[in-house]
């Protein structure tokens, strides 16, 4: 049986299927790069941006009619984080000069290996070269960061962000020349 993919963006009636996929994604899928207290950290610092779905620059990949995934790209300065997480930044890049944000990527854990990370990917780099970016940066966790490295992306540097309990939650930051 054959699976069939689709891509389309998200919608603001998307918003809690989504939510629901990032808590399960972020709980299964980080248990083999973190302790319990790390999965359980990384609630804190990841999670759903609506301003993605509202900039309409945040899509939705389904299998067979079920969201699979989704993942996004911004024009907007936040690297990483969801509608609750400190130091956002609603500044507008210039795609002359900075590059373009692939934000908040999830599979479903029932989903991977399935090429729904790489459908998002494709969609979200072709879109910001469409809008005249010269490159993408990201902020991956350690699940993530073996798809970005094998669809052209490289780290640039390994940071923490800190939880308010105090958690270091491990990420990379990489990034991908789209010309």
């Amino acid at each position: 049986m054959s699976e069939s993919l689709s891509l389309r963006l998200a919608a603001e009636i998307d918003l809690p299927a989504l939510r629901t996929l990032m808590d399960l994604a972020i709980a299964d899928l980080l248990k083999p790069f973190l302790p319990p207290e790390g999965v359980a950290a990384s609630f804190e610092v990841m999670g759903l941006d609506s301003q993605l779905v509202r900039d309409g620059t945040y899509f939705v990949v389904e299998i067979d009619g079920v969201i699979a995934g989704c993942g996004g790209w911004s024009r907007r300065a936040t690297l990483f984080g969801g509608d609750h997480s400190a130091g956002r930044d609603a500044r507008m890049l210039d795609p002359t000069t900075e590059p373009a944000r692939v934000r908040a990527m999830y599979t479903h854990p029932h989903f991977t290996r399935r090429g729904v990370g790489r459908r998002v990917l494709d969609a979200c780099e072709a879109a910001a070269r469409a809008e005249g970016f010269q490159s993408c940066e990201m902020a991956a966790t350690l699940a993530g960061e073996p798809l970005y490295r094998a669809c052209g992306y490289a780290p640039i540097e390994h940071f923490t962000a800190t939880t308010s309990g105090g958690y270091a939650v491990p990420l990379v930051r990489m990034g991908k020349a789209l010309v």
